[in-house]
């Protein structure tokens, strides 16, 4: 029995169609220019030896009609106009015939996400009930009450991943409006689960003043995500007792987040190309193969988060004296 295709298989078939149209339209663009290109010309030497008042006149058109400027005008608007249509619809079968691939491929990624994603909820509800559970049976004066607590605050951080994750194979940003979030408790938040990880390496992970009065559209888990996979990427690529700094700017209607480590900058790969995924700069301080950030994945995650949510992510500074990320996001209104 044919399977019956889901919502999203149509959503990626759909985004497929839409690449498609768009090659194909810049194919026709160009050929039409090419198109364009020769009828001026065309145009051009017509008028060059005969005319306009002498061409446009029927009774002279008739005496020259070995040089049949008119005709060729007329049959090279024919021609031209058949070229543009022709061009445009073998552009539009030819790259919808190269692109039908992905269609299957964005269906494999999406459905291995899901899948994953689904598996891990449970065991991570489980571990969030026994935590709980235990936190329940300890008295307030214990002294490992308060990492229980934190235990519990990261168990819930994990669920909340998961969840995003589910979300984030939505082709097409959600229709549900997103409450504006205070970039400082973000910024805050990233900066505590990060500093015992920091300590291990040697790091110091510290913030600048960040404005009160600046909020993004953005999901608080999703824009915590992003901060803890940039600080944990710089603290990789920091040596021991340099430290790794957030700088917040905002301008009316962007917010700039950048992450600066003090490094020997990217090596090893184009700048531009760290954000694909399995990418991986040959000058990390731990070798690039760390089980948390060595696999080339955090900062394509990054980006296509902060991409699908309208915003964009880029290194704007790297060489031997460190390197910095920015994430540059839609500032929501007061």
């Amino acid at each position: 029995m044919r399977r019956r295709p889901s919502t999203v298989d149509d959503a990626d078939a759909l985004l497929v169609r839409r690449t498609a149209a768009r090659v194909g339209i810049w194919i026709t663009i160009a050929v039409s220019v090419l198109v364009i290109a020769v009828l001026v010309a065309a145009f051009a030497f017509v008028l060059n030896r005969v005319p306009l008042g002498s061409l446009l006149n029927p009774q002279l058109h008739e005496e020259k009609v070995y040089v049949g400027g008119l005709d060729i005008l007329v049959g090279g608007l024919v021609i031209g106009g058949f070229a543009v249509l022709l061009a445009g619809t073998l552009g539009l079968l030819a790259t919808r015939r190269a692109v039908a691939p992905l269609v299957d491929a964005l269906r494999r990624q999406r459905r291995f996400v899901a899948d994953a994603s689904h598996e891990l909820r449970t065991p991570l509800a489980i571990l969030d009930a026994r935590l709980q559970v235990m936190q329940r049976s300890m008295a307030a004066s214990d002294p490992h009450f308060a990492t229980v607590e934190e235990l519990r605050v990261d168990s819930r951080n994990l669920i909340a991943v998961v969840t995003d994750l589910l979300g984030s194979i939505e082709v097409s940003p959600s229709d549900h409006p997103v409450m504006p979030l205070a970039v400082v408790e973000a910024v805050d938040a990233a900066v505590d689960a990060m500093q015992l990880l920091g300590r291990d390496h040697g790091v110091a992970v510290v913030a600048t003043d960040v404005p009160a009065d600046v909020s993004v559209a953005m999901p608080r888990i999703a824009l915590h995500r992003a901060l803890v996979a940039l600080v944990d990427n710089a603290i990789k690529h920091s040596p021991p007792g340099e430290s790794v700094t957030i700088v917040t700017r905002a301008t009316r209607s962007r917010v700039a987040i950048a992450v600066v480590d003090h490094g020997t900058g990217i090596r090893g790969i184009e700048p531009e190309r760290v954000f694909d995924r399995f990418a991986r700069s040959s000058e990390a301080i731990d070798g690039g193969g760390n089980a948390r950030t060595g696999f080339g994945i955090g900062l394509s995650l990054v980006h296509d988060t902060v991409g699908r949510l309208g915003g964009a992510t880029e290194v704007t500074d790297t060489g031997p004296g460190g390197t910095t990320i920015t994430m540059r996001l839609p500032r929501a209104r007061a």
